[in-house]
């Protein structure tokens, strides 16, 4: 066979797994690309910025927090090393990792932190299926707890949209990208901010169809647009149900306050401010008030790692849209210090039983072969599934076992 004929039934092959023939579950996690240097970087937080700066300067913040987190033999690895890649997806998929989705940031052209992904496309010994999630906030100093914008977030019209299509089509097209029905599967972190969603996910579809594909499959992953009154989600095939921004909303809205007709009122009211000020001047509004809210005598905000669980084992999909998410953990004071947020007692044995209830959930109540997890690599944020020297590679094993369990192993 040929070359183009082989990547033909590789492609085929990805698909039939996609329609669930075999029924295997697929968990989708997501990659953060800022382990390498860039200029940007370099220029706003000084020589050498990546992620990692953060993960070793982070301390002990209360009695029993378990910070530093420390890479396994101490890897503090740079994602522009192939190799390093080619071990992230070998490992990923001896645990049952299905793929990942690649963070992608874009600003009207503009990109940052592109390099990674570039480099996978272009070598197929990265061997794991992946889509993408356009991360379309404004770029701002948030990775060192600040809230000036360095970049903002504007969409323009079609010749910028057709950019931007131009620039994914070559991993759409490649056969390890996640396509479902010939339509690659394509996530949009913000959809309540950008003011012509609508116009442009249409052309991007009649793009699609002209170079091949039957059309596109969009989905969304913010809380927040799924939160607003009356959107407009007729676009998109699925609503990703990210973690734990959802646990987080359904333990905290359980009062009879917070459950009033008012009070969902001035939220709403609140976050279509948000959303409008970001559409037209690009710039988060939220997140400026949240940093200067918490200026003055913060304390780290403690939560229970079981109660979010259990939140999310008890959530209700709102209609067939929804794919279920899941988290190994949260702890985002590396970046955010006393203002940061800990989700405490989480364990891999937790991790192992709460993935199994979930992985049957996906099928039985989400009628679904797809769960979104929370995060392959976000070191900084305590989400991460790789070998650390607290746990080795026991939440990977969680993982794998979970679905076994299951008889949902999909390698």
């Amino acid at each position: 066979l040929s070359e183009s004929s082989l990547e033909k039934v590789r492609t085929f092959e990805i698909e039939l797994l996609l329609k669930d023939v075999g029924g295997t579950m697929k968990i989708i996690a997501f990659y953060l690309p800022q382990f390498h240097d860039i200029p940007e970087n370099d220029e706003w937080w000084g020589k050498g910025f990546t992620e990692w700066v953060n993960v070793k300067k982070a301390q002990p913040l209360y009695k029993g927090h378990e910070q530093p987190r420390i890479p396994m033999n101490e890897n503090y690895y740079n994602l522009l090393d192939d190799n390093v890649k080619i071990w992230q997806a070998n490992i990923a998929k001896e645990y049952g990792i299905y793929g990942f989705c690649y963070y992608h940031y874009w600003f009207g052209g503009k990109l940052l932190l592109e390099k990674p992904m570039e480099q996978m496309l272009a070598n197929p010994k990265v061997d794991i299926p992946f889509c993408i999630s356009w991360a379309n906030e404004p770029w701002t100093k948030a990775w060192v707890n600040e809230s000036k914008v360095l970049i903002p977030q504007f969409y323009g019209g079609k010749k910028e949209w057709k950019e931007h299509f131009d620039y994914l089509l070559p991993f759409f097209k490649d056969n390890r990208y996640i396509k479902e029905d010939n339509k690659p599967l394509f996530i949009i972190y913000r959809a309540e901010v950008i003011d012509c969603l609508n116009d442009m996910l249409d052309y991007w579809t009649e793009l699609a169809r002209q170079n091949g594909f039957s059309g596109m499959k969009y989905a969304y992953q913010n809380l927040t647009f799924d939160l607003m009154p009356n959107r407009d989600d007729s676009r998109f095939d699925y609503n990703i149900e990210f973690q734990p921004s959802y646990a987080w909303n359904d333990l905290n809205n359980k009062s009879a306050v917070q459950k009033s007709k008012l009070w969902k009122f001035l939220r709403n009211v609140k976050r279509r401010i948000y959303a409008e000020t970001e559409k037209r001047l690009g710039f988060d509004l939220q997140r400026y008030f949240n940093h200067k809210g918490k200026e003055k005598n913060a304390s780290v905000l403690k939560t229970d790692y079981d109660e979010a669980w259990k939140a999310i084992l008890e959530h209700i999909p709102e209609n067939e849209k929804n794919i279920p998410g899941a988290f190994v953990g949260w702890d985002n004071t590396p970046r955010k210090g006393h203002r940061g947020q800990v989700y405490i007692g989480d364990t891999p044995e937790k991790l192992n039983k709460y993935m199994s209830k979930q992985i049957q959930r996906a099928k039985s109540i989400y009628k679904k072969d797809m769960i979104f997890m929370y995060a392959w690599n976000e070191w900084a944020e305590g989400g991460y599934l790789e070998p650390d020297e607290r746990t080795g590679y026991k939440n990977l094993e969680a993982i794998r076992d979970a679905l076994k369990e299951n008889n949902e192993f999909p390698w």
